[in-house]
């Protein structure tokens, strides 16, 4: 159990924060415009597709037309203070997503009666459920339906793992919705664009299907009210205020997902969910409860979102779980550092207003925690004893990059400044991975997709001032041998003084995938002396750096047989140059083939999208491994397949286009395989001008 501050009327007080979530296009964005003006904290509601919103405010998202980025923005709502945070739809920007949900009291699920979207609205909704965070169904569009309500709820239904409560019915006029009934309160709204709707009281039993729709969602609240159960077999009306607190209950519970019906662009429908909100959502010291975080002791919050701002320097989003903090207090984090407060701020997209002190619950910006990255808790230094603080939500890892590309700045001048901006970039977004590749010599940033780099990059150029080449990054082709050969290598140099001698006699021969390099010695009679063999090892292994193909040689054993010394030029140095020369030549005499990596993946995929998936694994020299229903998800398969990983580039993006943007993989190294004639003719070709081309 936990403690939750009241009202005198039983109603959760406090500040709260709710996100808002749904599939790609739902509509998202709108709707928290929407619910700003009717607050009251906006004039007028602003246009999306006009660039006039409080969300999605950031050059890019206004370029591409689509969020990128969570969107903040706090209001006072009848006395209560609600946070909204508007995440990103598309699955490419979904990696905020799992700092920000284990923080949030409840979650707004926007969607629309659109099979398309079901997928993506299915992976939503199972991460809230996972979460364990309470959420409403918003039915958004609701001027635009052409199916009956109860198709809809039969639609959405299989998307959810908790059953949907449907709070609400459509009022029809000549096939369009022109407000709702209210089934708890028994009142009908009809809608009045971008203002309160008007009020009519009406009564369940006055039409059929209104009483048909209230008793189900009484049925489905006595699914966990005995009490109710009694007064419904018995035919007694329950109480107006049993039934609201089962729902507030229930919700809390996560026994049920509330469905409400709306148009966030017109604005219906958004005062009854504010209300919902208000009266049913839990607060904070739930959302505690849920983390595992105790309700007494030292200040604490948690890092959702860092933002690197161009004139304000560093702000982290985060949110108060417990006690208060002060502007100027110093704080100590989960990794022990010590930082002072450089500010608070409550946002309103992107911008802010001071605050000297935040409570328990607020959602604020702290500024300048330089050393608090996202996801990362702070307690106040003092009142925690100067001891890091642990992490009181559990943060999921982000998922596996999908997407890389190697990054060329066209100023060799700008790579200290390419790895500083990348490195503000990485802090902001968890999910983007900047690797330097020691073998190719390249930079590699890694992310969800193409438009989730794409905005990387744009973010580079605008942002920082450093403008880069984004082109397919190298593959890790290996070589190696088919024959055995015996080669000796000769290392002999006289300028003056002592001079270079070194002979070594070398079997080479090929080893099963996989085995490495391996080196003996058969020496008899010291002819050469056992503290030059390392030397002879050293030598080979140089040799392996750089095949006759062009590239690392795997799999290959030397064994060192017979030589010569020099009493006085012999060194360790000429022993490892001779035996460098005499490996080369073996690698070369031996027949050498190019071996490409292959990876071994899995891929997930909608049911209905499996036959397309397939067919684009073929289509990249995949071998299919075969499929199974993927455990846990109903509806959805899994590919296990084999794919080179040179096909792997722009594999998300047809994934993604053939699974209405949901579909994903796994993929890891599993072999080395030969690849010969033109393919590899081709590949040894690109190579060779490549390390032209960079002399």
């Amino acid at each position: 159990m936990t403690s939750e501050a009241t009202t005198p009327g039983g109603r959760i007080a406090g500040p709260r924060l709710i996100a808002i979530v749904g599939p790609f296009q739902s509509g998202k964005t709108t709707l928290l415009e929407s619910m700003l003006a009717r607050a009251g904290a906006l004039q007028r509601q602003g246009a999306v597709r006009e660039g006039a919103s409080v969300g999605d405010s950031s050059p890019e998202a206004r370029a591409h037309a689509m969020s990128i980025d969570a969107n903040v923005a706090s209001v006072d709502y009848l006395g209560d203070r609600i946070t909204f945070i508007d995440l990103p739809g598309s699955i490419e920007f979904s990696g905020e997503a799992r700092h920000v949900l284990p923080l949030c009291d409840a979650a707004i699920v926007v969607c629309e009666a659109d099979p398309r979207k079901l997928p993506a609205l299915q992976l939503i909704l199972r991460e809230l459920e996972d979460l364990r965070v309470p959420r409403f169904l918003f039915l958004n569009k609701i001027d635009l339906a052409t199916s009956t309500l109860g198709d809809t709820l039969a639609l959405l239904q299989p998307t959810s793992r908790t059953p949907l409560l449907l709070r609400q019915i459509p009022i029809w006029q000549n096939g369009v919705a022109t407000g709702f009934m209210d089934l708890a309160l028994e009142r009908g709204f009809i809608y009045r664009e971008h203002a309160p709707s008007q009020i009519i009281e009406a009564k369940a039993g006055e039409r059929p299907d209104i009483r048909q729709a209230r008793y189900s969602m009484l049925e489905r609240l006595a699914d966990y009210d005995d009490a109710l159960m009694e007064e419904l077999i018995s035919d007694i009306e329950p109480p107006r205020d049993q039934i609201f607190d089962d729902l507030a209950r229930e919700l809390r519970q996560g026994l049920v997902v509330p469905l409400l019906i709306g148009s966030a662009e017109r604005g219906n429908g958004v005062t009854r969910l504010l209300k919902a909100l208000r009266h049913e959502a839990p607060g904070v010291g739930a959302t505690r409860a849920r983390i595992g975080l105790a309700d007494k002791g030292p200040p604490i919050a948690q890092v959702m979102r860092t933002i690197h701002t161009a004139h304000g320097g560093k702000l982290s989003l985060a949110r108060v779980l417990r006690g208060a903090f002060a502007d100027g207090a110093t704080i100590v984090s989960s990794t022990g550092g010590e930082e002072r407060i450089g500010g608070l701020s409550r946002l309103m997209g992107s911008t802010g207003s001071k605050q000297p002190r935040v409570e328990e619950g607020d959602t604020v910006a702290f500024g300048r925690l330089e050393g608090v990255a996202t996801g990362e808790a702070f307690s106040e230094l003092k009142a925690n004893g100067g001891a890091p603080v642990a992490r009181p939500a559990a943060i999921a890892e982000p998922p596996p990059p999908a997407h890389a590309f190697a990054l060329l700045v066209k100023d060799r001048k700008d790579e200290t400044r390419l790895a500083a901006a990348l490195a503000k970039l990485v802090d902001e977004d968890p999910s983007l991975v900047f690797t330097q590749d020691q073998e190719s010599s390249e930079m590699k940033l890694a992310g969800q997709g193409e438009m989730h780099l794409r905005v990387a990059l744009e973010r580079l150029a605008t942002r920082f001032g450093v403008t880069v080449e984004a082109r397919k990054p190298a593959v890790a082709y290996r070589e190696t041998i088919r024959d055995t050969v015996s080669v000796r290598g000769r290392h002999k140099k006289q300028s003056g003084g002592h001079g270079q001698y070194g002979d070594v006699l070398l079997d080479v021969k090929p080893l099963a995938r996989g085995a490495g390099f391996v080196f003996n010695e058969t020496v008899h009679g010291g002819t050469v002396p056992r503290n030059y063999f390392p030397s002879v090892e050293h030598g080979c292994r140089d040799a392996l750096l750089r095949g006759p193909l062009g590239f690392i040689v795997v799999d290959v054993a030397a064994t060192l047989t017979d030589g010569s010394y020099h009493t006085v030029d012999s060194s360790d140095m000429a022993f490892r140059q001779a035996a460098r020369i005499g490996m080369s030549e073996a690698l070369s005499k031996a027949r050498p083939v190019l071996l490409e990596p292959i990876l071994a993946v899995d891929i997930h995929t909608p049911g209905e999208a499996m036959s397309r998936a397939s067919q684009i694994v073929a289509a990249r020299r995949g071998q299919m491994l075969g499929f199974d229903a993927r455990e846990g998800w109903e509806g959805w398969d899994t590919i296990k397949a084999l794919i080179p990983e040179a096909e792997m580039d722009n594999l998300i993006i047809e994934l993604r286009s053939a699974t209405a943007g949901v579909g994903s993989f796994v993929a890891r190294f599993d072999h080395l395989a030969e690849i010969n004639g033109k393919p590899a003719d081709a590949i040894v070709a690109h190579a060779a001008q490549q390390r032209a081309g960079a002399h």
